[in-house]
């Protein structure tokens, strides 16, 4: 088998049938069957020369040499396994001692980003398998550095696994559903702040950190459910059921979360004493370089104050080394920048109008600026002590473009990628290679090796067959145009067989969350595509308030969501609606998510021009949403009464001019249905017409059992019968 060939996802494959260069493209493939082929994920190990990866049907883990790209050797053979009868694997994690893995099957979702799953530890050298727990499925587990322990949760509490005795010790016992959880984050820490685990082992094996959610005191959501015919629920046939589960929306009650100690040895768990607002957020927990400095991220409930804490883990107490304040908010984001070194650490901060890195030493003095200019750090990859460089990713060439660049010790910056497009890097553990994953707006994702100067060594993944595939999609140009003073970025798809000479309906896509980002010089194809070639020109306009273009641009809308995403994208189609190839009287609006909470507010704008709207899985107020998310950008209720109330759409319904379409999941665990109901309901008693599509059992992305394809189906169709009648 040759590692180049693992491929998690082939279109041609998932599509059943040869490429065809230059075919008239369906809406089922550009909907559901138009994501370019990638390498499987790949682990480094230590010698930065090898890496291992799951084979395609999850019945192997072999061993590739990065350079080459042959394989070296199988690691883990199914086939060969004793005493073990499952099939394939779904993924694995390698221990830090590179002799055992956890290989894992049976994953069941949990939430959107979470599962549990039953895990298996495998030793390599001996070729000997066992499960990790005989007692139920497992999450989040978590290899200590000696790899002679794994620690777990099931049911809300934390297990330790010791694999010399294969025995299992209980770290916590009050764990209950809905009330006390250990470990794994609640609901909105992991929607929020992409939070899935706060294990965190010290250095030297001897204390398990762990983060304590209280949230017995936060609001239930019940979401029904039906018995429905995808995934069916034959034990609601009759009657629906319903899933519970808590969620405080913007100026409710928080759960309460605490940062605990587990002593190995002595068993003993010890709380501690981090400075905390009573509603406070701890965001990140992991330890140092050494046992004694747990490094801890708060934030405060207005999320305009960051502070990290070296706590002693033994003593409890905490000493602060590193705030971050903003006049409006500070990105959760940023957490996921820091690293920890020997002598220092990397921080991320907006604190010069742009997201930045920074050097501190360990007591908490500044030590340099690591980037400078007016363009954004977007993922840092690691600094490689052997060359004192360090590596990331950023909009150096302009805000639609990412490439990958280092910075020297000196300051000075080089830029590894092509400059025009959207790179992105995976390092292996010594930072001699990288695997590059390369787009622009014409040229789907390829995949090449590259050494940590730049130059290629290997191609990976070409995506020949699935670009010759694709050559027919309508082309994508970008364009500026103004709004209130501001440039704002677009793109436009033309029609299939463009005439300037005739006129064209337009359907208006747009998120427009804050710090959020569409117009990009980056690969991608959906239902939007397949529109263009229907006679269709789609337009796509970041207004203000979305990300990757300084603070200052995103910030306009602290206090006030939705004023200036209203005024930028009603300014946008009438741009629009001025060119001579445009049929201003046929103009749509459609957004997904915080784009159809977009599509709710253009579309309620006193003498909007837009002829139809879709707005799919919308918030509709957001004293209905979650508090994490509102209030970053809003505060509480309390606090902004005002902005709130201008922000919401049910008090602008007597404007709605115009068609509209409002869809939802009724297992959204996201945005609630609540939102659209209650729409529905203030239309209803203002006697305005509009349509609704309700999807059961779905949730925030609408998909499965051909979901996805019937509702891109039912949207084209409502912009068929209202944009080109």
């Amino acid at each position: 088998m040759n590692c180049r060939n693992f491929i998690l996802s082939t279109i041609v494959a998932a599509a059943g049938m040869a490429p065809v260069s230059g075919h008239a493209l369906t809406l089922r493939e550009c909907s559901l069957e138009a994501t370019p082929a990638a390498p499987s994920e790949i682990v480094s190990e230590r010698s930065g020369q090898t890496y291992l990866t799951l084979s395609a049907d999850g019945k192997n883990v072999v061993r590739c040499d990065y350079k080459t790209g042959r394989q070296e050797a199988v690691v883990m053979s199914t086939a060969n396994l004793r005493d073990c009868d499952v099939k394939s694997w779904d993924g694995f994690i390698l221990s830090p001692n590179e002799k055992l893995m956890l290989l894992y099957t049976d994953v069941e979702p949990v939430y959107r980003h979470s599962f549990k799953a039953s895990y298996y530890v495998y030793d390599i050298a001996r070729n000997n398998i066992k499960k990790l727990s005989e007692n139920g499925l497992q999450e989040i587990p978590s290899f200590s550095p000696d790899s002679r322990m794994v620690a777990f949760v099931r049911d809300s509490n934390i297990y330790v696994a010791k694999l010399d005795y294969g025995t299992e010790v209980a770290v916590t016992k009050d764990g209950k559903r809905n009330e006390i959880i250990n470990g794994v984050p609640d609901w909105v820490y992991q929607e929020e702040f992409g939070m899935l685990s706060s294990l965190a082992w010290s250095p030297d094996n001897s204390i398990l950190a762990f983060l304590k959610w209280d949230e017995s005191a936060v609001k239930m959501y019940d979401m029904p459910l039906y018995r429905g015919s995808c995934d069916e629920k034959p034990e609601y046939k009759y009657y629906p059921g319903s899933f519970s589960y808590k969620y405080p929306v913007a100026g409710e009650v928080n759960s309460k979360v605490k940062v605990i100690s587990y002593d190995v040895e002595t068993r003993a768990l010890k709380e501690m004493n981090v400075p905390l607002d009573y509603d406070g957020y701890v965001n990140k927990i992991e330890f140092g370089k050494t046992p004694e400095r747990l490094m801890v991220n708060t934030l405060n409930r207005n999320q305009n104050e960051m502070k990290l804490y070296a706590v002693n883990p033994r003593s409890a107490m905490a000493k602060l080394i590193y705030t971050d304040k903003s006049t409006t908010w500070i990105d959760p984001d940023l957490t996921s920048m820091t690293r920890y070194y020997d002598s220092f650490f990397i921080v991320a901060s907006e604190r010069d109008g742009f997201r930045h890195l920074y050097k501190y030493s360990n007591a908490g003095s500044l030590m340099k600026q690591v980037t400078k200019g007016d363009w954004e750090v977007t993922d840092f990859y690691g600094y490689d002590p052997a060359t004192m460089r360090y590596y990331y990713q950023s909009t150096q060439t302009g805000a639609l473009n990412r490439v990958v660049a280092s910075v020297d010790a000196k300051g000075v910056s080089t830029i590894l990628s092509p400059k025009e497009g959207t790179s992105s890097a995976q390092f292996n553990a010594s930072f001699t290679y990288y695997v590059q994953n390369f787009s622009d707006v014409n040229t789907p994702d390829t995949y090449s090796l590259f050494t940590s100067k730049g130059k290629e060594v290997r191609e990976i993944e070409a995506n020949r067959e699935y670009a010759d595939r694709f050559r027919n999609v309508p082309e994508k140009t970008f364009f500026t145009m103004t709004s209130a003073g501001e440039t704002l970025n677009g793109y436009m798809i033309k029609p299939a067989g463009f005439n300037e000479s005739q006129k064209y309906p337009v359907i208006m896509y747009q998120y427009s969350g804050p710090c959020s980002q569409l117009v990009k010089n980056k690969w991608s194809i959906d239902w939007l595509d397949y529109a263009a070639t229907q006679g269709y020109l789609v337009v796509c306009v970041d207004g203000r308030g979305t990300g990757f273009r300084g603070k200052k641009f995103a910030s306009v809308v602290y206090k006030n969501l939705g004023k200036y995403e209203t005024e930028d994208q009603i300014a946008a189609a009438r741009y629009v609606a001025s060119l001579p190839y445009v049929d201003a009287s046929k103009i749509g609006i459609f957004g997904w998510s915080f784009g159809g909470y977009e599509t709710l507010m253009a579309m309620t704008a006193p003498g909007n021009p837009y002829a139809a709207g879709i707005a799919v899985a919308p918030v509709t107020d957001w004293r209905l949403y979650d508090s994490v998310y509102t209030e970053r950008f809003m505060l509480t209720p309390q606090q902004n009464s005002v902005g709130y109330d201008a922000s919401s759409t049910l008090g602008r319904i007597k404007n709605l001019k115009g068609n509209l379409l409002i869809v939802s999941g009724t297992a959204d665990d996201n945005v609630h249905i609540t939102n659209t109901f209650e729409f529905v309901s203030e239309a209803t008693s203002q006697n305005k017409i509009l349509d609704m599509m309700v999807y059961p059992n779905k949730n925030h992305f609408i998909n499965g059992c051909e979901t996805r394809l019937a509702l891109y189906t039912k949207l084209l169709d409502y912009f068929n019968r209202n944009l080109k009648k």
